[in-house]
């Protein structure tokens, strides 16, 4: 029953290691404790494709003992993340680096040759940074809505900043308990909250993909790899130019 994954994900490698960086974003909205594991499951799913992957954290500050992607901006002829393994995953310190890119745009050329030796460049940043970097972007970023219920108010919150400010319109992932471990199911759940709300007060309907959070690794994985795929398909590429902009 894998084998049209396994062909399919070895027709993305294919295409991903013979053209530049391609561009993913996930998004954060407070829970981290939700976003994280699903976050490095898509990591592991794209490293198994035999995809190299470059995470910049928007949420861990470069320091001078910990050097991140504000110092590679600053100097970008001294580039050290070239590997020689197509299939590693590294994260690396962003948020002054993100910061900086903020203000002039996600420009590909600056970004795109610093990470010419990935398949994969993930921004991991909040719905404001994320929504300054990307603005008018064909990208979808991930907007992920975890079971717990408090996770409904700011996942709606952040699907609203990127609709309304930055034209961007997400693609959220629910994450829902396998049925399998008999625990009771709420009502409604945060992300058909996030539904309702975001087609009561935006107009904006979501679709979002389900992600069962299994005991059974096997079983997660096969939701998570399905979405890494669909997420490599509608990657952006990052060229030697300015990513396109929607006017």
């Amino acid at each position: 029953m894998l084998e049209p994954c396994v062909n399919q994900a070895a027709g993305l490698q294919s295409l991903a290691l013979q053209q530049v960086p391609r561009l993913i974003a996930v998004t954060s909205h407070g829970q981290q404790q939700g976003e994280l594991p699903l976050l490095w499951g898509l990591c592991t799913s794209w490293v198994s494709m035999g995809l190299s992957v470059m995470v910049l954290d928007g949420h861990t500050t470069e320091t001078p003992y910990n050097h991140g992607l504000a110092q590679l901006l600053a100097n970008p002829l001294d580039r050290q993340m070239e590997e020689d393994n197509p299939g590693s995953w590294s994260v690396l310190p962003a948020s002054e680096g993100l910061t900086s890119l903020s203000e002039r745009g996600f420009l590909a050329s600056s970004v795109g040759e610093l990470f010419n030796a990935y398949a994969v460049v993930l921004v991991y940043a909040d719905a404001e940074r994320m929504t300054q970097l990307l603005r008018g972007c064909a990208l979808a970023p991930l907007l992920v809505v975890p079971p717990a219920q408090n996770a409904a108010i700011s996942a709606y919150r952040a699907l609203k900043h990127l609709l309304l400010n930055g034209q961007l319109r997400p693609t959220v992932a629910n994450i829902v308990p396998d049925s399998n471990t008999m625990m009771p199911m709420p009502p409604s759940t945060p992300a058909q909250n996030v539904m309702d709300c975001a087609a009561s007060h935006l107009g904006y309907r979501v679709k979002p993909l389900t992600i069962t959070a299994s005991a059974r690794a096997d079983r997660s994985q096969d939701d998570i790899n399905r979405l890494a795929m669909q997420l490599l398909e509608s990657a952006v590429p990052l060229q030697r130019q300015p990513i396109e902009r929607v006017h």
